[in-house]
């Protein structure tokens, strides 16, 4: 009876410390016409929707948000409103402002919970596949060479090319990492990088390491962006930023360096390489044709633990490639990859995940300033998702990394709102679940609790989310597969295979830019406003 007592006592006594701690919520809210009339506005602005755009995209975007599932995008939403001084959950994103939304199947041909690299080849070339492998039908097996040629499938990044369009790739990432590697490259193996991680069997039967084929497959990407230098010099290289640093040596094998023999085709062309902030941001878009900048020897850091003198953000490599893509007067394709929000949630620190996604939010709206949705069809969605989640009867306006406002009735110990399914947050003290309490759980890298102990977290095996706007973008809705979502692309813009309906879509050609002033200064009034 006794011990009972004083655990009611303690759930009490939490109880009031997060009732004292409560953020209230706006008065306007308390009156009934305040939500009436909030819902008549999006009906409204919902019928207007009724009038398809069916105009042919000149320009196509896919932002990719890595393991960016459904959680992890309203937890990304209360992280923004807070970081503005709201309470969070009202705050709208900005690919929530898209008017168009689906939901991805994301299996893989071989795996019920899906990784990154089959997930990749799904949205960029239109075909599942098999996990770990990029470019390559179901028909071929991962890690054996054998097995690669002939099931080769091209993107969605190739179709637009041998269209006429610029293209890019922009990641936070290495650039030959699961997801852009998918858009050039044909590999059985996603952990390919270089020849260094090949076995001698595969290079024998001629299978290319992924960074060779960045420069060979599609001829003259445009813009690349992203990480990966040590990947491109000849074993041992020092690193031009971390030259006492070897583990950022160089790797190849074959003495090639890659960078070297980009900048020599490239100098008569208009082409720069850069590998920090400053040599990026002094370019002037309307003098480059080509761009290639490597920022890191591997992955780029994480944005809320970026040295902003140096790194650039993802929102200025976005801002950058589009200004230069844009040039062309067939349009271009751009693939941006917020591929972080997966590294972090791997490794329980959902505090660096959650502000990666909110910065590839940021450079979502910085896309939109850029273009106009009349000819641009922009598309936002994730690969898979994690274990990650959220509850616990938080307040309004409850720290989206704060605790939940009781304790636990079997433990008597407090716990934050987030947690994982599994993953390495999984701790016992003395024989028990650790006291959150007597930690920072605020901290960038706390590593939130988890219900099975993994070295490394899971993805999640849901269905995730798949915003759309521009030209054709209504024929991204209810459920779909995975692979469907480069069709529906490429149908809008007249590339690939799809180009059977496009004939009669050039009889509004007159009126379009007055129609792409009056969107771009309407997107600029909502951003404003």
């Amino acid at each position: 009876m006794k011990l009972k007592a004083q655990q009611l006592f303690i759930i009490c006594c939490f109880l009031f410390a997060a009732c004292l701690g409560q953020v209230k919520f706006p008065e306007q809210e308390k009156d009934p016409n305040f939500w009436r009339s909030w819902a008549q506005r999006t009906l409204q602005n919902a019928l207007t929707l009724q009038q398809l755009n069916q105009n042919r995209a000149k320009n196509l975007i896919l932002f990719l948000g890595d393991g960016m599932g459904i959680p992890t995008v309203t937890a990304a939403r209360i992280l923004k409103g807070q970081l503005s001084g709201q309470s969070g959950e009202e705050t709208q994103l900005e690919m929530e402002k898209f008017p168009h939304v689906a939901l991805s199947k994301t299996y893989n041909t071989n795996a019920q919970v899906a990784d990154s690299a089959g997930t990749a080849t799904a949205f960029l070339c239109g075909v599942k596949a098999n996990e770990g492998t990029v470019g390559v039908s179901a028909a071929a097996v991962r890690s054996q060479c054998n097995t690669s040629r002939g099931n080769e499938v091209t993107s969605i990044l190739k179709w637009a090319k041998d269209a006429g369009k610029s293209v890019g790739v922009v990641t936070t990432t290495r650039i030959n990492h699961a997801t852009p590697s998918a858009a050039y490259a044909h590999s059985v193996d996603r952990d390919w990088y270089s020849d260094n991680e090949m076995p001698a069997e595969a290079l024998q039967a001629g299978c290319k390491d992924i960074a060779r084929q960045l420069f060979e497959n599609i001829p003259n990407i445009d813009v690349i962006l992203g990480g990966g230098r040590k990947y491109m010099y000849p074993k041992n290289t020092p690193d031009m930023e971390y030259p006492n640093i070897g583990k950022h040596n160089g790797t190849r094998n074959d003495g090639r360096n890659l960078v070297k023999e980009w900048v020599d085709k490239m100098k008569d062309k208009k082409g720069h390489y850069v590998w920090n902030k400053s040599q990026l941001l002094s370019l002037n878009p309307g003098s480059v044709n080509y761009l290639l900048g490597l920022f890191e020897p591997t992955d780029l850091m994480y944005d809320l633990e970026r040295n902003q003198d140096t790194e650039p953000s993802l929102t200025e490599m976005v801002e950058m490639a589009i200004k230069i893509l844009r040039k062309n007067p067939n349009g271009f394709y751009l693939l941006v990859e917020g591929g972080r929000i997966d590294h972090a949630h791997h490794e329980g620190k959902a505090k660096l995940s959650l502000y990666d996604a909110v910065e590839m939010d940021r450079s979502i709206g910085r896309a939109g300033l850029l273009t106009s949705e009349f000819d641009t069809m922009t598309v936002v969605t994730a690969d898979h998702s994690h274990v990650f989640s959220f509850g616990g009867y938080t307040h309004r306006g409850n720290s989206i990394f704060g605790l939940a406002p009781m304790v636990s009735d079997v433990d008597q110990k407090p716990y934050t709102a987030i947690t994982y399914g599994n993953g390495p947050g999984y701790k016992v003290v003395n024989g028990a679940r650790e006291n959150v309490s007597t930690i920072n759980y605020e901290e960038a890298h706390y590593k939130a609790q988890s219900a099975v102990p993994l070295s490394s977290e899971t993805h999640g095996g849901e269905d995730v989310a798949v915003f759309a706007r521009g030209p054709m973008a209504h024929l991204l809705h209810g459920v779909h597969e995975q692979n469907y979502i480069p069709h529906v692309m490429a149908y809008a813009a007249c590339i690939g295979s799809n180009t059977a309906h496009c004939s009669g879509q050039s009889g509004t050609a007159a009126v379009r830019p007055v129609l792409s002033g009056v969107v771009a200064v309407l997107a600029v009034t909502q951003l404003l406003c």
